[in-house]
């Protein structure tokens, strides 16, 4: 992309008070953009770890700002809490206050990176590489989410995941699967038909859910483990359960590709909003 020297980027995590793995992915992406020196600024915020979501403005002197939510779906968090806790009105917010220059700042608003059309390569990437030399004609292919009732699009990344994988062939069976709605993941032996399983997290990070409680829904632990930096959880591949061998990879977000992804998302904003008159 071209270089914003005038411009912030700001990258949203989730975070967590109990894993201190959870916020890593969103710290090494940040890194990654800032060692290429493309914006006057990078910076992460969380909702669950400092700095947060209302500091954040502070920490930053650029007047043009871009917001991207490290986030796999647009949902409860990216439609709710970010804007809420930002005090965004929409793709463009205008401010007039907490500029460290006096000026008015511009923020943009730009798609969480689980949205981009590239996710889907990343994901088969990651599928082959925790399975290599296993044939996909003979493989069941999971991708796990979280889901949840407060958002009904918050399992339709996963499922868009799905078509697109399906769609594109090669794998025998491709579902999805949830910890919080239906197909719940403790149903995959019901669900498969191929002796190779490969199941993907479709988080953006090793954090407790998918170093902790998705081994446990799986069957590959039989209780909660300890967090990722002190786990080999994924050393054991495969698992042999009910007739299948089951290949578990490491959380999606952790790919060094997601720098790219979200600066693809600046770039897609700017096209989007080319042409949009700002705000009054």
């Amino acid at each position: 992309m071209l270089p914003k020297p005038h411009s912030a980027l700001i990258i949203i995590g989730h975070g967590s008070t109990v894993n201190p793995d959870s916020s890593a992915p969103t710290l090494a992406h940040a890194h990654e953009i800032k060692r290429r020196g493309l914006f006057a600024e990078v910076v992460c915020a969380f909702w669950k770890e400092e700095p947060s979501m209302r500091q954040v403005f502070y920490t930053v002197e650029s007047d043009d700002i871009y917001v991207v939510p490290n986030f796999i779906s647009e949902g409860y968090f990216t439609q709710k809490v970010i804007p809420r806790e930002l005090e965004l009105d929409g793709p463009i917010t205008l401010r007039g206050t907490r500029s460290i220059n006096g000026g008015t700042r511009t923020i943009k608003y730009c798609e969480p990176v689980g949205n981009h059309e590239h996710m889907t390569g990343l994901l088969l990437a990651r599928a082959r590489e925790v399975a290599p030399g296993v044939p996909p004609s003979a493989t069941s292919l999971l991708i796990i989410g979280h889901g949840t009732s407060l958002n009904e699009n918050s399992g339709a990344a996963v499922k868009e995941q799905v078509r697109r994988i399906q769609a594109r062939g090669g794998y025998a069976e491709v579902f999805g699967v949830f910890m919080e709605e239906e197909p719940l993941i403790t149903d995959w032996r019901k669900m498969v038909n191929q002796p190779n399983v490969v199941a993907v997290p479709f988080f953006v990070s090793d954090g407790l859910h998918s170093y902790q409680d998705i081994p446990v829904l799986l069957g590959i632990e039989t209780e909660t483990g300890p967090a990722a930096s002190k786990t080999d959880v994924f050393r054991h591949n495969p698992t042999q359960s009910h007739g299948h061998a089951l290949y578990y990879s490491s959380a999606i977000g952790t790919e060094p590709g997601f720098a790219n992804l979200i600066l693809d998302q600046v770039e897609a904003f700017d096209t989007r909003h080319a042409a949009a008159p700002l705000p009054a």
